[in-house]
């Protein structure tokens, strides 16, 4: 099940790190967060290294629809209603600066880079995207590149009861912009961290010595430090690529968690949704089958392909460092499927770190925030669950009960979304080995 990105595109393959090695800022990770970090420490004079336990960009990377926009959702409004207006113009200025980073790139090199519209649509609750504009358009400086407005929706195939709409936003090819940051960094690819100790890394080859770590693995791998098992959780979503289908003019999702999402790119329609909480039952790649015989009867589907997405607890990422008590230790994680623009913000607020320049982001994102949040007491249910369900194969990430995914022939962790092959090989962080048998 490979995504278009995969099937368009030959990237270059980097060699292992062989042996003992010594570098001021190691990053663990080779998807979009980690390549962006490594790619401006290199700008700023930085010695570091990126290790990859496998292929950079085999991770997350290769499955998203790759958005690049501040409509993040309805997100603003309960942002404002949650922290205040300071913070939550705050998070759209982050994404914001993130757009027009990937601007300035483009000029640069070639990753399909196209600007479009972004529509934030609704089914049922006008009003809630009614009260998102307001609140966009109340966060938004005068002068900004953006016009915000209302919207029927018209590029989709169905009425609305109503859309927000974004000018100025775009869409990329997301592993052209991987391979095309990636060329002539240090990286090194099935270099697997295997123990990490203060300052130190073993490797499935060797050791690497740093002064800085920088864990970009999607899921933080490192449990006893920050609580990540009880900040994070993970989400499912299903992609089918249709040829024949009509535009659609513009890049689409739906407000609701479990709707639909629509994009163009290379001459198909990208339709995405089916989406469920990792090791629960959703609408998978039949909802989505079933939704393309009914509105795109004369498409043919000529791939196929899903994503998994960190979740936090209260909308906003994890970004900055690891733990109070890890001053050298950093992450970025939980982009609640938002990691084009949360990537890249990600990798401006590490460097400042790193370089010991302060932040103006840094405390919105700190993972030391609180967790007194709703969706704690979901997370910990569901951990509860998982761990005293008697039942086999079980995570080795903490021991909790997996469950089958028929749509994918996959064994997932409903705790914190690990997942396996059938024959036992690890497919998805956090766990780090393989199924024992």
């Amino acid at each position: 099940m490979e995504s278009i990105w995969e099937k368009t595109v030959k990237g270059r393959a980097f060699p292992a790190l062989e042996g003992k090695a010594t570098t001021d800022v190691l990053i663990i990770g080779g998807g979009l967060a980690g390549v962006l970090c490594a790619y401006m420490l290199q700008k700023a004079g930085v010695d570091c290294m990126l290790l990859e336990a496998k292929r950079i960009g085999s991770g997350v990377s290769r499955g998203t629809t790759a958005k690049i926009t501040i409509a993040h959702g309805l997100l603003y409004d309960s942002l404002i209603r949650r922290f205040g207006e300071d913070k939550a113009r705050l998070y759209l200025d982050a994404q914001s600066r993130a757009i027009q980073q990937y601007r300035r790139l483009a000029v640069k090199m070639d990753f399909d880079y196209e600007e479009q519209d972004a529509f934030v649509y609704t089914l049922a609750d006008r009003e809630r995207v009614e009260r998102e504009a307001a609140a966009l358009l109340r966060l938004l400086p005068q002068n900004a590149p953006y016009a915000v407005s209302l919207s029927k929706a018209e590029g989709l195939p169905f009425a609305v009861a109503g859309a927000l709409r974004v000018t100025g936003q775009a869409q990329c090819h997301p592993l052209k912009l991987l391979y095309g940051l990636a060329e002539g960094l240090p990286v090194y690819e099935n270099t697997k961290a295997v123990e990490l100790a203060p300052h130190k890394v073993k490797t499935n080859r060797g050791e690497v010595s740093y002064r800085r770590l920088i864990i970009a693995t999607h899921f933080p791998l490192l449990n006893k430090h920050g609580g990540y098992f009880l900040k994070l959780y993970q989400h499912r979503s299903y992609v089918l690529a249709l040829e024949g289908a009509e535009s659609v003019g513009g890049m689409y999702v739906d407000e609701a968690k479990t709707g639909l999402s629509f994009r163009d790119g290379g001459g198909l329609l990208l339709l995405g949704g089916g989406g469920h909480r990792t090791g629960k039952q959703g609408g998978s790649y039949g909802e989505l089958e079933a939704f393309a015989a009914r509105y795109y009867g004369g498409a043919k589907i000529v791939g196929k392909w899903s994503a998994q997405d960190c979740m936090t607890l209260d909308g906003m990422p994890y970004i900055g460092q690891y733990a109070k008590g890890t001053p050298d230790l950093f992450v970025a994680t939980g982009f609640n499927k938002w990691g084009m623009t949360n990537a890249m913000a990600a990798a401006e607020i590490l460097t400042d770190l790193v370089l010991g320049k302060p932040s103006p982001y840094s405390a919105l994102f700190s993972p030391s925030r609180s967790i007194l949040r709703p969706q704690l007491a979901v997370n910990a249910l569901e951990s509860a669950l998982g761990l005293l369900t008697p039942k086999a194969p079980r995570c080795p990430h903490l021991g909790c009960a997996l469950h089958y995914n028929p749509a994918e022939h996959s064994w997932d962790c409903p705790c914190h979304g690990s997942r396996f092959a059938e024959n036992g090989a690890l497919l998805d962080n956090p766990a780090t080995d393989d199924l024992k048998r």
